[in-house]
């Protein structure tokens, strides 16, 4: 049987980084307005600002940042500069910018940088050596680790949504400085420990949203590690797996799993369902016909697109999560984007904060429907791992992760 392994890392109270000159991967990739380039959710940026004040004041250390934004020919990669701007007012710290990443401007500022100051580097992705995955220790032969390698005393790793990433800023530093994880990736990890090392039962899982193909990779990587009690589908998912049980989801349905390329997957779902996995399917949904009428229909007699689940799914699916002592979310039960639509993931929700359960929630849509000052840290986290949490979950191993546990053997004897 198969397990969720979890690598030991080192953190910051195993790394001497006193007044000493640090390089911090951070992930301050954020949506970008494509009309006007405005950051649109900063979130990231706010996080990740708690870790340069921490480092900076409580350490006295001098802090270099770097990150990455987007990609080559896409309307998000962009400068940090305005990110710099937030970064510096959401932490206040003494923080500056750079319009370089690894040439002689960035060099000299990192030379110069003093104790208790700080410094961002200019997009990362912007050197096309970060675009390329390759082993640790090809990575750590590339000129950017090898120009910026030198100029530090450690190398702090804070970007655990950038985990799943095999590039030099993420493991090609660890293999030449000493190196540990940033308190974002720290939490990340605890909260992975918590929800997969605890024998505790029951143990659910609550899928949806759009990434059907990652979460069918999910699914069978759960069933094979019977890591999971129950899975309760929704979304695009739970049509999916109705439509491979012969359920009747209405013509129109049917045609959008076909446009998204989800129809294909029938057979994985069925080979899933064959094998007996818990897998729960919705009863019923709330759907809008071309009329634009709102109305709950439940299974064999649905006649609009499906936009989220129905009242009674929503109970039935509760009544799984109060029973529940580890809970994981991914992805909204319906199209959140229209508020009519919220309903489902809201109630699923609600139903988690109110159980005793130990509650992961998978960051992107789902995490902008939470509350965050009505969430209680000892027992909800809101993961910003992304798509780093959906390879672990689908049994991936995370290079940035194997990187650290490399680095503390080289560095610090472990």
């Amino acid at each position: 049987m198969e397990r969720f392994v979890i690598p030991k890392i080192p953190t910051l109270v195993d790394l001497d980084v006193y007044g000493k000159k640090v390089l911090v991967r951070i992930d301050i990739n954020v949506p970008i307005d494509p009309n006007t380039g405005e950051i649109m959710d900063d979130r990231r940026i706010r996080v990740h600002a708690r870790t340069i004040k921490l480092l900076v004041e409580k350490y006295g250390a001098a802090v270099v940042a770097c990150s990455h934004q987007g990609r080559p020919g896409e309307h998000n990669f962009t400068s940090l500069e305005r990110h710099a701007d937030l970064l510096r007012e959401y932490s206040g710290v003494d923080l500056e910018f750079i319009d370089d990443v690894m040439g002689p401007s960035a060099r000299e500022a990192i030379k110069k940088l003093e104790p208790g100051k700080a410094l961002l580097l200019d997009n990362l992705r912007f050197v096309s050596e970060e675009l390329i995955e390759a082993i640790p220790e090809k990575q750590a032969n590339t000129f950017l680790v090898k120009r910026l390698g030198p100029l530090f005393d450690a190398y702090i790793n804070d970007a655990f949504a950038t985990a799943h990433r095999s590039q030099p800023s993420l493991v090609g530093f660890p293999l030449v400085l000493p190196s540990a994880a940033g308190p974002v990736f720290e939490k990340e990890v605890v909260a992975l420990r918590k929800a997969f090392e605890s024998m505790e039962s029951p143990r659910i899982f609550v899928l949806g949203g759009t990434k059907v193909h990652d979460l069918i990779r999910v699914i069978e990587h759960l069933v094979s590690s019977r890591m999971a009690d129950r899975i309760l589908t929704t979304g695009l998912l739970a049509q999916l797996f109705l439509a491979a049980k012969g359920v009747d989801i209405g013509v129109q349905n049917l045609g959008v799993l076909e446009e998204k390329g989800i129809l294909a997957l029938i057979p994985r779902a069925r080979k899933i369902l064959f094998r007996g996995a818990p897998v729960e399917t919705p009863i019923d949904f709330k759907t809008i016909d071309k009329e634009g009428v709102v109305r709950e229909e439940s299974l064999g007699r649905i006649t609009g697109t499906i936009m989220d689940i129905g009242g009674n799914t929503v109970s039935m699916y509760s009544g799984f999560i109060r029973d529940a002592k580890v809970v994981v979310m991914r992805g909204p039960a319906g199209v959140i984007e229209d508020e009519r639509f919220r309903t489902g993931t809201k109630a699923l929700l609600e139903t988690a904060f109110q159980s005793n359960a130990f509650i992961l929630i998978g960051g992107g849509h789902l995490a902008s429907m939470v509350d965050e000052s009505m969430v209680n840290e000892s027992r909800v986290h809101l993961s910003t791992g992304g798509n780093a949490l959906l390879l672990f979950l689908s049994g991936e191993k995370l290079p940035a992760l194997e990187a650290l546990s490399i680095s503390a053997k080289m560095f610090l004897g472990w």
